[in-house]
């Protein structure tokens, strides 16, 4: 049977470049789960941007809880999911918040170029979005329980 992952490991891991896939309570519905990018430094929060007008981005507010969930796409396998409440929701900026996301998944050159293409104003119409991981549930194949 697969172990979990020791705190420093999860974390460390959870900071690692992935493709998130964040789950959020749809009222009539399943949850809603979809992949998007994000930020993380052990120790602090989630941090997701996307437009407030998305689908996703109405259903988040402050104080509702989401699932949050990354893992390695080659074997063995690893996950993390944590899962906690939104604690704030703020107008991102796109040198402070969008440029910084951008290069962490297509780097400096190509994320400068793909943000000055979509907001060529300087401006962005998404919101930054934080979630305080308050449980937290991971699986290491490589090691055994």
């Amino acid at each position: 049977m697969p172990a979990p992952m020791t705190k420093a490991e999860r974390e460390e891991f959870l900071a690692g470049v992935h493709v998130g896939i964040v789950s959020v309570a749809e009222p009539g519905r399943g949850p809603l789960t979809v992949p998007i990018w994000y930020l993380y430094e052990p120790g602090g929060e989630v941090v997701l941007i996307t437009p407030p007008d998305s689908r996703k981005g109405r259903l988040m507010e402050v104080g509702t809880r989401i699932g949050f969930c990354v893992q390695t796409e080659e074997l063995p396998p690893k996950y993390v999911s944590v899962e906690g409440p939104i604690v704030s929701i703020e107008k991102a900026e796109v040198d402070g918040d969008v440029r910084p996301l951008t290069h962490r998944y297509l780097g400096k050159e190509v994320g400068d170029g793909y943000v000055d293409a979509t907001r060529p104003d300087g401006t962005t119409p998404e919101v930054v979005i934080r979630m305080r991981p308050e449980r937290w549930f991971s699986r290491d194949f490589t090691k055994q329980a």
